[in-house]
């Protein structure tokens, strides 16, 4: 049970990617604070998480790309829990339009949920967790090799890997580690939603498709002690797909 007497926070908990880490986690004995936009979705995963054996598990309403609303559910989570040990910064956002077409709301849109969100964790992080906690941050093969119409959605997952090495670097000094997970085709709405692969001008082979608890799987190791010499690391997961490129 590597997350017993542990506190979590996963961003984007209630859906997907951030639900699975979230349930890992807590069925590891973690308390989990899932953090998102839907009250509904965040309480029925919490719900979801405690079913699957978490001591305990937190539903908060965050808007990640604001600075106030991350203070407060830390905050609130210490208030709750009295430690923070790890954060997930899993609350991401995807659109699909040519790079011409983009106006300025399109761009901070996509940054302020997909790399704003994790800067601001990790500086309260870095404010208010002690030696031995975790930043994970879950970027994208984007960020290495990406398709046409996700400009922003690529530079953003780039910028993400970027803050994680600086984070890896200041925080060492804090006994604080960051890592990030780069997920290859993951079977969520997201996937199946993107217009590349809805016109066949993407074509995945199901082999190449992963499940969102590989995902969980990754982000676990790194979040917790077995990974305590791990930090400033970039961990494909993508079933080898980058490989074969």
């Amino acid at each position: 049970m590597r997350f017993t007497d542990k506190v979590v926070i996963v961003t984007g908990g209630g859906s997907g990617i951030g639900l699975a880490c979230s349930l890992r986690i807590g069925s590891e004995g973690g308390r989990v604070v899932l953090a998102g936009l839907d009250a509904g979705r965040v309480g029925r995963g919490a719900d979801a998480v405690r079913a699957a054996g978490a001591p305990d598990a937190l539903g908060v309403v965050c808007d990640v790309g604001v600075e106030a609303d991350v203070v407060r559910t830390v905050d609130d989570t210490l208030a709750r829990f009295g430690r923070l040990d790890a954060v997930v910064n899993n609350a991401g956002m995807m659109i699909f339009k040519p790079l011409e077409e983009h106006v300025e709301a399109d761009l901070l849109g996509v940054l302020r949920v997909d790399f704003f969100g994790a800067f601001w964790f990790t500086k309260q992080a870095f404010l208010k967790c002690g030696p031995g906690a975790s930043i994970v941050n879950v970027s994208s093969i984007h960020a290495v090799e990406t398709t046409p119409l996700v400009a922003a959605y690529a530079a953003a997952k780039a910028a993400l890997v970027s803050l994680t090495r600086s984070a890896s670097i200041e925080g060492k000094a804090k006994g604080i580690r960051a890592n990030a997970v780069l997920p290859g085709a993951i079977e969520t709405p997201m996937l199946r939603e993107n217009p590349n692969v809805k016109s066949g001008a993407e074509v995945l082979d199901p082999a190449d498709i992963g499940q969102p608890e590989d995902i969980a799987a990754a982000v676990a190791w790194l979040a917790s002690d077995d990974a305590a010499f791990v930090t400033g690391a970039e961990l494909r997961v993508d079933g080898g797909r980058l490989a074969k490129l």
